[in-house]
This record gives structure tokens, C-alpha cells and sequence, in this order.
């Protein structure tokens, strides 16, 4: 029987992060970079398990070349920490999740050996003494929380010197005893900044020449930060504005600028684009943009949070529009406007309402 790869990337800081940040966030947070580290399998890895904070994947009876099996970990790494800069860069969400999201780290552990398996509920899974070797290397004496970790026996089957030194992987000698039995191991410490991480949409950080065509304000019974949250969360979009048939947007996504949501209304597809401006120092903003919306031909409502006390705050809505022939520029000054200041108006009364029933 041919040996079998073992790989096993776990996000380090995972317990910490869950227990210390807003819960809602942190699990959409890990998801994503979940979901990023499984799209980064360029291996053909078989995805065993999600455990938690990590994911175990195997081949079965096929070890990579030294080559592609570097090439791997790189591709989990550069994907991992290419994510974590789009967070930080493209966060709109004060909450301490979303701040402190760029503090997570990436360790890999590598095994190989021969496998077995058992069968649960139809699902079938290694299981065996590598297996447990693997994830007991998880807990080594490596002082970092970003490495990547071979095993001696992984690195001997893909012939990886304990030396071997490149841009990204600087290999040094180490061994854990476990359970009586000494396992010996290579591991890179990893620099994220030797890594050629992968460009993502700026913000759309938009400035107007002009006043808003229309500015509402109201006061809201609750903290900046948490009415901002039911704003930028889609799934309470539907309890406080009427007229929605569904909102299409990624579940396990945190709002950031560049989301993207679709609000069918009445049939009609409205696509929306997470827009920011800047503001006065100590207010929050979430801004929609969409060229979607008749008469217009472009669309932007900034909601603008600024703290009154701690339990209090004002919102502000700025409406700004783009009209380009006389006909949309008549239908706006006839009646369009008046029509966009009630649906605000209502909307707003929507989300008073819907926030003074959860407090």
C-alpha cells in the first residue's frame, strides 16, 4: 500500500478570537477564511473533516513532489493573509471581530503514513495512528503561531532537507514526545510579508462637489455601534422596510465596503454596491450605491451613525443622485424626490420600530 498525505491547516488564535469578540462576526469571519483555505487546495486534497478552526485533508495512496507540496502550503498562506488585508482594508464594522480579524495566524501540519478507515453514517474517514500522530503535531514546542510543520517521515518520503531555505520557507529541526514516542519535524516559521498576496477591490470611497439632494435625521434608542449592525445586516433588512421581496447577499460574508446585495422589489432586480465617504471623526458610515433605481441613472444613501451617549445615537441619511436627461431631471423635481424623502421616512420609522423591539 502506497503512503498516504495528511495536511492539516489550522487558523491559530481561533478560541481567543470566538471567545472575546461579537459571536455573530467572528463565526462569519472564520467561515470566510475557511472557505478561502479550501479554495486554495490546488492539490486535489480530499476534505476528511472541518474541525472547528481547522481542516484535515488527505490523499489517499499519493504524496505530492517536494515541489508541489511546498507550492501548497504557499497557496494556503498567500490566500490566508491576501484575505485578512481585504478585511482590514475594506472594513466598514467597528465591532471588535472585524478590528481585531488581522490577528489571526496560519500553521500547517504535514504527515504521511499508511491509512485505514471506518465508515460513519456512510461517510468514510482515515482514521488510524498517522492520523493521530498529525494531530497531535498540532501541539509542538514551535514558539510561533505561524509556521509550517513537516514531519520527518513526510519530509524523508518527499526527500526536503532540514536546511532547505528559500524566500518563504527558512526549514529548522525540531521534535515533540508524545505518549512515550519522540516525533521529530521540520518547520519554516512563515513572514507574511515575503508573500506575494493577491490585489482585492479598493473601497469605493466616493466624494461629492455637491450637498445631497436630501438629508434626513433621526434619533435612535440604541448604541451607534449596534444600529449599525442591523443596518448592514441583510437579514434584518426585510423587518424594517417594506416592499422587499427577497435580498440575495452571502450569508456567512460580513458587510465590508465592496459587498454586493441584490433587493428584488416588486419583481425588479436592484443591485447594490457597499459605498463609504468620509465623515467627522467619532461618526460611523455605511454607504448603498446602484445605477439600478428609475428614474436615476445613479444612485447613492449614506446612513451615518453619530454617538449621543451610550445607549443613543443620530442617524443621518444622505441621499445623492445622478439624473442625466431632462426628462429623469423633470420626474425628479415633479414628484421623485418626494417619493424617495417618504420611502426614507418610512424605512427609518421601520427601523425605529424594529430596534425598540429587541431593546
Amino acid at each position: 500500500m502506497s503512503k498516504s498525505l495528511l495536511f492539516i491547516p489550522d487558523i491559530s488564535g481561533y478560541t481567543k478570537f470566538i471567545q472575546t469578540t461579537e459571536v455573530e462576526h467572528s463565526q462569519h469571519v472564520i467561515s470566510e477564511l475557511l472557505e478561502v483555505l479550501l479554495n486554495a487546495n490546488t492539490q486535489d486534497l480530499k476534505l476528511a473533516e472541518i474541525e472547528g478552526d481547522a481542516l484535515f485533508f488527505y490523499k489517499e495512496n499519493d504524496i505530492p513532489s517536494q515541489e508541489n507540496l511546498l507550492a501548497q502550503i504557499e497557496s494556503m498562506f498567500t490566500a490566508f493573509y491576501s484575505h485578512l488585508k481585504m478585511l482590514e482594508k475594506n472594513r466598514i464594522c467597528p465591532c471588535n471581530a472585524c478590528a481585531t480579524a488581522p490577528n489571526l495566524q496560519l500553521k500547517i501540519v504535514a504527515h504521511s503514513g499508511n491509512l485505514q478507515h471506518i465508515e460513519v453514517q456512510g461517510n468514510r474517514k482515515p482514521f488510524g495512528e498517522q492520523v493521530i500522530e498529525a494531530h497531535r503535531l498540532l501541539k509542538n514546542s514551535v514558539d510561533s503561531d505561524n509556521y509550517a510543520l513537516i514531519s520527518r517521515t513526510l519530509a524523508l518520503d518527499v526527500m526536503l532537507s532540514p536546511y532547505y531555505s528559500s524566500k518563504i520557507f527558512r526549514f529548522r529541526q525540531g521534535s515533540d514526545v508524545y505518549d512515550d514516542k519522540e516525533i521529530d519535524y521540520i518547520y519554516s516559521i512563515i513572514d507574511p510579508s515575503e508573500l506575494k498576496l493577491r490585489a482585492f477591490d479598493k473601497p469605493n470611497n466616493v466624494h461629492f462637489d455637491r450637498p445631497p439632494q436630501l438629508k434626513i435625521k433621526k434619533v435612535f434608542p440604541v448604541a451607534a455601534e449596534e444600529l449599525l449592525e442591523y443596518v448592514t445586516n441583510y437579514a434584518y433588512r426585510h423587518n424594517w422596510t417594506e416592499g422587499i421581496d427577497r435580498l440575495e447577499y452571502k450569508e456567512n460574508e460580513v458587510t465590508r465596503a465592496g459587498s454586493e446585495h441584490i433587493c428584488v422589489v416588486n419583481g425588479k432586480h436592484l443591485n447594490f454596491t457597499t459605498a463609504t465617504k468620509e465623515v467627522k471623526p467619532g461618526s460611523l458610515i455605511y454607504g448603498e450605491f446602484t445605477t439600478s433605481p428609475p428614474p436615476v441613472d445613479e444612485f447613492y444613501q449614506f446612513y451615518i451613525f453619530t454617538p449621543i451617549s451610550e445607549n443613543s445615537c443620530e442617524l443621518e441619511m444622505e441621499l445623492f443622485w445622478t439624473a442625466k436627461s431632462p426628462i429623469k431631471k423633470l420626474i425628479m423635481a415633479l414628484f421623485g424626490k418626494k417619493i424617495f424623502r417618504k420611502n426614507i421616512e418610512k424605512a427609518l420609522g421601520g427601523l425605529l420600530n424594529f430596534v425598540e423591539s429587541n431593546e
